[in-house]
C-alpha cells in the first residue's frame, strides 16, 4: 500500500480509470481499491504514473484484477461497484453525485462551498488546491444546500450502507473560515438520518464555533495543517500560513476540550518540503494533545501549480510511518476510534497498518 500510494498505479484497461476522481477538494486523481481487504485510494492519473512499476491488468467478470511490478504479479485488487445512489437526482434535478461522492466503501465525502476565497490567486492560493477544477468541468456544484445533503445522505445510508461522512469546505471568509456553513448542513444531515459526521475547516476566529459545531452535530473535527515548518507553509500556502502555527495549536486545544481527545485531527502532506523529522515531531507534539496527525503522500494534481512536484518516495514514507504508527499506539490514540473523517476511514494513507 505504501509503496502504491506514492509511486501510482497504471490502468491496462482505460475505461476502469473513467470513475477516478479528477480535479476537486480531497482525494483527486486517485482511484478506490480494494486492497487486502481494505479500501485503499491510489494514484491513477498523476504526472508521475506514467513511469510506475505498478501495472492493473484488466479486471476479471468479478472485477478482480493482477498488480503486477515490473511484469511480476504481487498482488490482486478489486474494483468497487459504482454506488447506488449515483442513479438518482435531488428534487431539483441536480444528480446526487454533484452533491455528494463515495470516497471508500463506506465514506460519503462532500465539499458544501466548491470554491475558497484564496483559489486562483497567485499570491494567495494555496498551490496543491484543486477545489475549482471538478466545479470547472461541471462534475459538482458551487453550493451544497443542507436540504440536498440531507436528501442525499439518507440516499447513501439507505442504498449504500454508509457508515460516516466527511464534510469539507473551500474557506468563505477570515472570521468563521466556514465553521457556518458547517453547522447548517451538519444540522440538517442529522435531522434526517442517523450519521456520524467529520466537519473540516480552518481553525475559526472565535472558539465558541467548537461548541456550535458540536451542538449542530458535527462528532469529530478536522482542522489540517498540511505542512508543519514556517518555510514550506509560507512557500506552498502563502495565503493558510496566515493562519500560523501558534494560532492552530490553540484551535487544537480549545477544539479537543469540546470533542474529546481522539476526535480531533490534521492532515499533513508529506513530500511538500518539510523534513521527516519535522514531520515526526510535530506529530509528537500533537498527540501530546489529543490530535490525531493524518499523515499522507503529497500527490501531485494535474491542472495545479504543483502538478509536476515530485510524489515522496516509498523510503521517504518509511521513514514516518512505522514510527507514527507508534507512537499513536503507545498513546492510544488510534484511528480505529475516531467518529468519522478521513483519519477513520484512513484509504488515503497506509498508517493505520502501522498501529497494529
Amino acid at each position: 500500500m505504501l509503496d502504491l500510494q506514492s509511486l501510482g498505479l497504471r490502468l491496462e484497461d482505460s475505461e476502469v480509470g473513467v470513475t477516478g476522481r479528477r480535479g476537486g477538494a480531497g482525494p483527486s486523481d486517485h482511484k478506490a481499491v480494494n486492497l487486502g481487504g481494505r479500501t485503499v485510494m491510489i494514484p491513477i492519473a498523476t504526472a508521475s504514473v506514467c513511469d510506475s512499476p505498478f501495472v492493473a491488468g484488466k479486471p476479471d467478470q468479478n472485477g478482480i484484477s493482477e498488480i503486477r511490478r515490473d511484469g511480476v504479479v504481487v498482488s490482486h485488487i478489486e474494483f468497487p461497484r459504482q454506488p447506488r445512489f449515483y442513479e438518482l437526482k435531488t428534487e431539483d434535478g441536480i444528480a446526487y453525485s454533484q452533491i455528494a461522492t463515495l470516497h471508500s466503501s463506506d465514506v460519503l465525502a462532500t465539499t458544501l462551498l466548491q470554491s475558497c476565497i484564496r483559489y486562483g490567486n497567485r499570491k494567495t492560493a494555496c498551490q496543491f488546491c484543486a477545489i475549482g477544477l471538478s466545479l470547472a468541468t461541471g462534475k459538482t456544484i458551487l453550493r451544497k444546500t443542507p436540504k440536498q445533503l440531507a436528501e442525499v445522505a439518507k440516499a447513501a445510508v439507505e442504498l449504500d450502507g454508509v457508515k460516516h461522512m466527511v464534510m469539507t469546505t473551500g474557506t468563505p471568509n477570515l472570521t468563521d473560515r466556514g465553521a457556518a456553513l458547517l453547522c447548517e448542513s451538519a444540522e440538517a444531515v442529522k435531522a434526517a438520518v442517523d450519521l456520524p459526521i467529520q466537519g473540516q475547516c480552518e481553525p475559526p476566529d472565535d472558539d465558541i464555533w467548537f461548541q456550535r459545531m458540536k451542538a449542530c452535530g458535527i462528532d469529530s473535527l478536522g482542522m489540517h495543517l498540511e505542512a508543519v515548518t514556517p518555510e514550506v507553509r509560507a512557500r506552498i500556502m502563502p495565503g493558510k500560513a496566515g493562519v500560523t502555527m501558534a494560532r492552530y495549536m490553540e484551535a487544537f486545544d480549545a477544539a479537543v476540550a469540546v470533542f474529546g481527545r481522539g476526535q480531533v485531527s490534521t492532515y499533513i502532506l508529506a513530500g511538500l518540503g518539510d523534513t521527516a523529522e519535522a514531520i515526526l515531531d510535530v506529530s509528537q507534539h500533537l498527540i501530546a494533545k489529543g490530535v490525531y496527525p493524518f499523515v499522507v503522500p503529497f500527490v501531485p494534481i494535474t491542472g495545479t501549480p504543483l502538478e509536476n512536484h515530485p510524489a515522496p518516495t516509498p523510503a521517504f514514507m518509511a521513514q514516518i510511518l512505522p514510527t507514527l504508527g507508534a507512537m499513536l499506539k503507545q498513546a492510544r490514540l488510534l484511528s480505529q476510534d475516531i467518529k468519522a473523517g478521513c483519519a477513520k476511514c484512513g484509504a488515503c494513507s497506509a498508517l493505520a497498518s502501522y498501529e497494529v
